[in-house]
């Protein structure tokens, strides 16, 4: 359950008890709204004994002596004002979130004296409060004091000096915490909950947003010939889905954006079974198809000005009597033959037939796709980074930089001839996979071949999706990665 914040926006708050947070930087010389909440100068005095220099993301937590007109007084360090990107109002909501305890109202003075605090800063302060209470508690059936407290509302006023500006950008921050925490619980739901119908409908809930979907059985897949993506699901008792979603907020003559995402609800790696150790994780295996449905709850909620798709693959990969066996040979939707040298390499065989149908039938601008595909993404990388693989230039400097904007960094892998013959196959027109070495760069690859000349990019978040270190706007296991990269991206470079 997340902790609810009621958040406003106003030029001056009514301060009578409660929590009163304010901003500062090294280089000023006071908090924001230090005069209003701290006649007394109290701050100055407790910073010099706790040596509170106001460095980034630190705290300073003063319960408010006699007389003041609030409870407890809390400062939170940006660091130097030069310094600040959005990425840090987004963490300095969380660290003011974290610090937002046995209170029922706070207000928030975001104006540090000196620096010029947009309305859109103002919003991503409130992202940042909204991104940091989410947590995933639906299966505790018993609860500690702070959980228990999480579920109520706490009245939160941002005082700033433009608050009718920063109130319309806010729109859009809540539209984008949506589609973030949808993802992030797409990701938590235990597998036994979530298989690919149950995933399915919760795509066929962004209808109630204005987005059109379609779900494909195994009879329509059948009948398109995706032989590759049924050839993974057919170990499992649990029938595949192909969702197909579409947001048509653009003019009827742009041709869509789309996106592409690997819903693997549960990963045992088939025939080619993992190791038992960990193997739970694997109900995260579906993290891309869940940043592409989060993704399109962002674009129809904040009513975005492009036609986009989303397709996202949803199988179960398990050992079975008629499940897939090393050495089968499939054939994909595009008419290419695949020899399946391991099981366990299964998202690229959702992938390539879900990246054919999209591209077939709806002609994108670019495809990007999205999938926990590699643990050798994870070697190369760790978590800090996902892993982007792309045949256009273009598309590839335009993620880069919305990773960076977002602060869900990618970084560049290579493709060439010399990793593209890897995985040439002796017995069919291609393999599945390409050994150990150079895992994820075979992988990319693999689905290269399904892409044809669209420009196209591929994203391995294998080490980014799903158990990344906790910071300050994310406590939870799945972290939603992927959506506010993507709604950058979207937003920067692709709205009429």
């Amino acid at each position: 359950m997340s902790a609810k914040f009621e958040i406003s926006f106003s030029k001056s708050a009514k301060l009578t008890g409660g929590l009163a947070i304010l901003l500062k930087t090294t280089d000023a010389d006071s908090a924001a709204g230090a005069e209003t909440v701290d006649p007394a100068g109290v701050i100055a005095k407790a910073a010099r004994i706790a040596r509170f220099s106001a460095k980034s993301m630190s705290a300073l937590d003063i319960v408010a002596p006699e007389g003041a007109s609030v409870e407890r007084i809390v400062v939170i360090g940006l660091g130097k004002a030069a310094d600040l990107t959005a990425h840090d109002w987004l963490k300095a909501g969380g660290t003011a979130a974290a610090r937002i305890k046995n209170t029922d109202k706070a207000a928030v003075f975001i104006d540090v004296p000196g620096l010029q605090t947009s309305a859109r800063a103002a919003a991503d302060f409130a992202l940042g409060m909204l991104l940091r209470t989410y947590s995933f508690d639906t299966y505790k059936t018993k609860k500690n004091d702070d959980e228990e407290k999480a579920g109520k509302s706490v009245k939160v006023t941002i005082v700033t000096a433009d608050p009718a500006g920063a109130k319309k950008a806010f729109s859009d921050s809540e539209a984008i915490a949506g589609g973030v925490n949808l993802a992030r619980d797409l990701v938590n739901e235990p597998p036994n909950v979530l298989g690919p119908v149950e995933f399915a409908a919760k795509a066929k809930e962004l209808e109630k947003l204005g987005v059109e979907v379609e779900i494909l059985t195994e009879k329509e897949m059948r009948r398109f010939g995706m032989g590759a993506l049924l050839g993974v699901a057919q170990g499992s008792v649990r029938p595949p889905r192909l969702a197909v979603m579409q947001w048509k907020g653009g003019k009827a003559k742009d041709r869509p954006v789309a996106f592409i995402g690997k819903g693997v609800v549960f990963d045992t790696g088939g025939i080619s079974i993992k190791p038992a150790a960990g193997m739970e994780d694997m109900k995260g295996d579906m993290g891309g198809a869940a940043a592409v449905t989060g993704l399109m709850h962002v674009l129809a909620s904040r009513k975005a000005a492009v036609n986009a798709v989303g397709v996202i693959g949803l199988v179960e990969n398990m050992p079975d009597g008629n499940a897939q066996r090393p050495g089968d040979i499939v054939t994909s939707m595009s008419g290419q033959t695949i020899e399946v040298i391991n099981t366990d390499a299964e998202g690229r065989l959702v992938l390539c037939d879900a990246l054919w149908y999209c591209n077939d039938r709806f002609k994108p601008q670019f495809m990007i796709n999205l999938a926990t595909l590699t643990g050798a993404i994870v070697v190369a990388l760790g978590n800090v980074h996902a892993g982007l693989f792309s045949n256009d230039d273009q598309l590839s400097a335009q993620l880069t930089e919305a990773g960076l904007s977002t602060n869900e960094k990618l970084w560049r892998m290579p493709l060439g001839k010399d990793y593209d013959k890897l995985i040439d196959s002796k017995f069919a027109d291609m393999k599945n996979t390409g050994g150990r070495q150079a895992g994820s760069i075979t992988a990319a690859h693999f689905i290269k071949r399904f892409v044809q000349d669209t420009p196209w990019a591929h994203l391995d978040i294998a080490g980014t999706a799903m158990g990344s270190p906790q910071d300050e706007i994310n406590q939870s296991w799945g972290s939603g990665f992927g959506v506010r990269l993507l709604d950058e991206l979207v937003r920067a470079h692709y709205e009429s």
